[in-house]
């Protein structure tokens, strides 16, 4: 969940089509219907449209606990591409969710079992870069 509801998420037509199937299911889980309200509301643009600094899938993302100072960095990927020790996080996560289609400089917020954390997008990297 985005903190300023004003930032636009965008996501690019191919990855539009390649997350759809995730969204349709009959009997989504909860990842998916995290990953639907955020790209219910998404601007669908094509690869040349898309901004170099926004987040789409296979790139790699670095953000920094806003209470802690602490970075992560993460790639967000299909589920069947993810791998924790590669750092490459499913696109179903509450966290890759809350994450896709927004852009550097972006604040979010992501639900973790002890409450609400606040993260910044401090770094956005395309995919093969």
């Amino acid at each position: 969940m985005n903190l300023s509801q004003n930032n636009q998420v965008v996501i690019t037509a191919d990855d539009y089509q390649l997350l759809k199937p995730y969204f349709t299911k009959t009997n989504p889980h909860a990842g998916e219907m995290s990953l639907s309200a955020e790209l219910s509301r998404a601007v669908i643009l094509s690869n040349e449209e898309f901004p170099s600094d926004a987040i789409r899938l296979n790139s790699t993302v670095r953000i920094q606990d806003e209470s802690t100072g602490e970075i992560m960095e993460l790639i967000i990927v299909l589920p069947q591409h993810a791998n924790i020790k590669e750092k490459k996080i499913s696109v179903l996560t509450p966290i890759a969710a809350a994450l896709i289609g927004f852009r550097q400089g972006d604040a979010v917020q992501w639900k973790v079992p002890a409450g609400l954390k606040n993260f910044r997008i401090t770094e956005v990297a395309a995919p093969g870069k």
